[in-house]
């Protein structure tokens, strides 16, 4: 699509914005021998460059955060900082991110040759805490000057804000020019359109400037703008008479059909995340200012609901198996009249003594019992889980260590759906059988997630614990997409070899565990605004 395409000769305008906002220096709270700015892209190559980060050490060659370390890393992080920087990606001469797969042993392609706004975030925030910020700025103009252009799928036009699920660059060795094409969801398998995608765009920009010390680029028009859009999406006034966000099904990481439709933990999660990030990083003019107030007063209402409605533990459990049904006023106990036949079996199995969780999907008559990792992962980070919440998924992991880790962390949900149901729900998906892929898959990128939860919560240990199990196979396996079996121990059957996110998920773990000062810049305090008085009682009132 013409509209979609970026291209440095014939499209003037776009690439001289583009080039004029990739030129913007950042003002870095580190002291640098030299950093990325002192030197023109187009004077030098990604691998034999001279840049150095924090302490002088070259940035391309080891990781600066290495210097910093008082012991010996580990063998896989040096194969793992030259398989993330293999998987580069530059326009005009400027690296703008990572390809989701450096497969070359694969036949099809597909669109793993893309950067993905998702997949990129856990490689922005290792080039982040390696202090290497300036791929990072030049992923978040990329995106938001893509997200400026009309979006049509067939004949209908997307909203403004939307953000693209990824995009290519395609060099032009003969007319010299490069070419850029987005996809917001047209040639996705199913044609939905990524929901998370503006939502970890806004997380990565208020993660670019608590690691940077750069407030400029937040504060930029277009940065400014193109949070406002977004958010202008997701506050606008419906039908709806809850704050969660309504969603298709394959929205988000699990970007195939699997049940999540409805109000998905992972969507959630993130939304509660982006709104929090923004409200920290809005000009306090008066667009800024309508949009903070609209913010406060969703955050509130949103983390009642979840903190109220989501969460499941023995106790509650035992409440919902109680309830009655049909109940109508305002005093009712069961407000969605779910059904408490309605109950899977394993959930009275799975709910431990000792812990809990966010359930994965709450509407009418209607609960989704499933574990999802990187929406309990996400709720720790932003505070969407109060501390208390957060401790007891914390316990509930370490109860369920077999289940929800097992042999290759970290299971994407749990338990995988099977049978007439898996015929169902995913109308007989091929990809997605019991326990493979988003169906009870386990995914080495969830690794940083899970660290991250753990070194908030004060975990430490069942990091160290994942991500031994991980440096027992990851590097040797080829750094696989997903794992497939009830404990993660097979290569996915259609896993990808050298799969971006998979070795950027790893080096943050490790980065984060060796340091933990790195979290700051991934992780929200509570906020006491939105702190509720949560009672243990037999209602969800």
């Amino acid at each position: 699509m013409d509209n979609l395409r970026v291209n440095s000769q014939s499209s003037l305008s776009d690439v001289d914005d583009l080039s004029r906002l990739l030129d913007r220096r950042p003002r870095l709270n580190t002291e640098r021998k030299r950093s990325f700015d002192e030197r023109s892209f187009s004077e030098m190559g990604i691998m034999d460059s001279g840049i150095n980060s924090p302490g002088g050490r070259s940035g391309w060659e080891t990781p600066g955060s290495s210097a910093r370390n008082s012991f010996e890393p580990h063998p896989m992080v040096a194969e793992a900082w030259d398989a993330l920087r293999r998987s580069l990606v530059h326009f005009r001469g400027q690296p703008v991110g990572t390809i989701a797969a450096y497969d070359h042993a694969s036949e099809e392609v597909l669109n793993y040759d893309q950067v993905f706004v998702r997949d990129f975030v856990p490689s922005a925030l290792a080039f982040l805490m390696n202090g290497e910020p300036e791929i990072v700025k030049n992923f978040l103009l990329m995106t938001i000057q893509i997200q400026g252009r009309e979006k049509r799928i067939d004949r209908f036009k997307l909203g403004e804000g939307a953000m693209p699920a990824s995009f290519k660059v395609i060099h032009d060795p003969i007319k010299k020019t490069d070419t850029v094409i987005a996809d917001f969801g047209e040639s996705a398998i199913g044609r939905v359109a990524p929901v998370d995608s503006g939502f970890w765009w806004i997380i990565l920009l208020r993660a670019y400037s608590k690691s940077t010390g750069d407030l400029s680029l937040a504060e930029t028009p277009e940065c400014q703008k193109g949070m406002r859009l977004i958010l202008s999406l997701c506050l606008s006034e419906g039908f709806d008479t809850f704050p969660t966000l309504l969603c298709a099904d394959g929205c988000s990481m699990v970007d195939r059909r699997m049940g999540v439709y409805g109000y998905p933990i992972e969507i959630q999660a993130l939304f509660f995340m982006a709104l929090r990030s923004a409200m920290s990083m809005l000009k306090h003019d008066t667009e800024g200012k309508e949009f903070m107030e609209r913010i406060s007063k969703r955050l509130h209402a949103l983390s009642f609901h979840m903190r109220s409605y989501f969460w499941l533990d023995f106790q509650q459990l035992n409440d919902i198996y109680r309830y009655k049904t049909e109940e109508y006023s305002h005093t009712a106990v069961n407000k969605f009249n779910v059904i408490p036949d309605s109950i899977p079996e394993w959930v009275f199995d799975f709910m431990p003594l000792r812990g809990g969780y966010f359930i994965g999907n709450v509407s009418p008559a209607r609960m989704d019992f499933r574990w999802f990792a990187l929406g309990n992962c996400v709720a720790i980070l932003a505070s969407l889980a109060t501390p208390e919440q957060s401790a007891a998924i914390m316990d509930l992991i370490e109860e369920r260590w077999e289940e929800l880790v097992g042999e290759m962390p970290v299971k994407i949900c749990h338990p995988a759906i099977e049978s007439h149901e898996w015929r169902i729900v995913t109308g007989c998906d091929p990809k997605n059988t019991r326990w493979s892929y988003h169906n009870g898959g386990s995914w080495p990128v969830l690794l940083w997630l899970l660290t991250a939860a753990c070194i908030k919560t004060g975990r430490p240990q069942i990091a160290r614990r994942a991500i031994d199990l991980a440096e027992s196979r990851l590097l040797k396996d080829g750094w696989p997409e997903y794992y497939d079996g009830k404990s993660g121990r097979f290569i996915g059957k259609q896993a990808r070899k050298f799969q971006t996110w998979s070795i950027a998920g790893y080096l943050v773990a490790k980065m984060m565990l060796e340091d933990p000062s790195h979290l700051g810049m991934i992780s929200l305090e509570e906020d006491k605004q939105t702190k509720p008085v949560i009672k243990r009682s037999h209602s969800w009132t």
